[in-house]
């Protein structure tokens, strides 16, 4: 048996009080049953849409999902579902049934569901209404499509990379026959909207991930992030490699917290690689601009699936940065830290660290020791609040226009002033960067 919370116990009250039935269903029960606190409630009835409306009258609803069964009733500030029992009918837009009829029977309902795990129903008077032994699928930590599973996949082909999502949330295999029909069906993702895709994805990076996951399911996710395909077979000869760029990108991400910039940032770091390959003369393999393409590569996936501004920026910056070593020292940092916030900067860290940690032992202790420098210098800079960009420069456009500079003059001679702070060649003072700004002038 399992505990609703009582601020549920009126949805039951209502509809029991009406004469219909009334059962918690879905992720919620999968959760309590497994111990876990749901963020949210759904429940099922053999009420219809105008009848649950009747029963709710003196509360809040809305009738948006109405035409697939589903009232929301707004209690308190939360926000319920109650869907009617139904049978779908198909769908032949990957998403939504054509049609719906609505049903008296609570195991039609729960046979249109998409795993097993979530096809559970609860109240108290019945207990669990278990049809497809979503329980034992629990205790046996299976994840596995209810009823057969290329239907459910052509009925909405994001339970796809759902399934993957379940997986890793929850730490529990996938059935065989599942994977299977998983791989086999993996296409059809194609035709999801992009931003649908976005949003499951997402939710995916940001589960307990390892890089068994990521290698195993590679071909699917790859079917909605093709940049990823060229690096399945890029091979990487190199002293700093033991793992061809896919293998070594799976690490990676496995290797970085769960942050949505992290692990995009991770997962697209080294996109651009394959088309950056050369071999010299001794067989060793080399890669160099990779950061600037994957950059590019990087973008076209993010606005695809239409993640924010906000984001893409950083998960572009920490790309653009990744295989930065600093070694001209506080310079290099204080150049880097000129393109970002610091919180951007130790993010950068992290991902630095992710991916060394990717590669062989070659030199490993000398770059994690020089990537634990960046991150105590950039602390430093900035806790002595050091000049590292132009707004901290104590000279501005209006000074230089002042001294007879005009139009591009004046970008280019306040970024070489940055530059010579930043070396230490001269101090961050109105008066001498004037004077040096005059000289420059004299001299042109």
């Amino acid at each position: 048996m399992i505990a609703l919370p009582s601020k549920t116990d009126f949805i039951f009250e209502k509809l029991n009080k009406n004469g219909f039935e009334c059962f918690a269903v879905g992720g919620c029960v999968r959760d309590l049953i497994l111990g876990y606190n749901p963020k949210d409630f759904d429940f099922t009835t053999n009420a219809e849409p105008e009848e649950i409306k009747t029963c709710f009258s003196e509360y809040k609803t809305l009738d948006i999902g109405a035409k697939y069964g589903t009232i929301t009733v707004i209690n308190e500030d939360e926000s319920y579902e109650i869907t009617t029992y139904r049978v779908d009918g198909d769908y032949n837009d990957s998403r939504h049934p054509d049609f719906v009829e609505f049903s008296g029977n609570i195991c039609d309902d729960l046979s249109r569901r998409d795993f097993t795990v979530n096809s559970i129903a609860y109240n108290e008077k019945r207990g669990f209404v278990d049809p497809f032994g979503g329980i034992e699928d629990i205790r046996k930590r299976i994840i596995r499509a209810t009823g057969e599973p290329e239907i459910r996949f052509r009925e909405d082909s994001l339970r796809i990379l759902r399934a993957l999502r379940f997986s890793a949330k929850l730490g529990f295999d996938i059935e065989s026959k599942t994977k299977e029909a998983m791989f086999s069906s993996k296409d059809l993702l194609i035709s999801v909207h992009p931003q649908r895709v976005k949003k499951e994805l997402e939710e995916f990076l940001l589960c307990d991930i390892d890089a068994e996951m990521l290698m195993t399911y590679k071909d699917i996710i790859a079917v909605v992030i093709p940049e990823l395909i060229p690096m399945f077979e890029t091979e990487q000869n190199t002293p700093h490699h033991i793992y061809n760029v896919y293998e070594h990108t799976a690490h990676a991400v496995a290797n970085t917290p769960a942050d949505i910039s992290l692990r995009l940032a991770a997962l697209l770091h080294d996109c651009g690689k394959p088309s950056k390959k050369t071999t010299d003369k001794n067989g060793v393999d080399h890669f160099r601009g990779h950061p600037e393409r994957s950059v590019k590569l990087a973008e076209n996936a993010l606005l695809r699936m239409g993640f924010p501004f906000e984001i893409r920026q950083e998960v572009l910056t920490l790309i653009k940065f990744h295989d930065e070593r600093y070694k001209m020292g506080s310079y290099d940092v204080k150049k880097v830290l000129s393109s970002m916030s610091y919180g951007t900067f130790l993010k950068l860290c992290t991902l630095s660290r992710a991916d060394i940690k990717a590669q062989s032992e070659f030199k490993r202790a000398e770059k994690l020791s020089i990537i634990d420098f960046a991150e105590t210098e950039a602390k430093r800079i900035i806790e002595a609040g050091e000049c590292y960009s132009l707004k901290m420069l104590r000279i501005t456009g209006d000074d230089l226009v002042g001294l007879g500079y005009s139009g591009m003059q004046i970008g280019k001679i306040l970024n070489e002033l940055l530059d010579l702070v930043m070396r230490g060649d001269i101090l961050n003072e109105k008066y001498e960067l004037i004077c040096f700004a005059k000289s420059m002038f004299d001299k042109s």
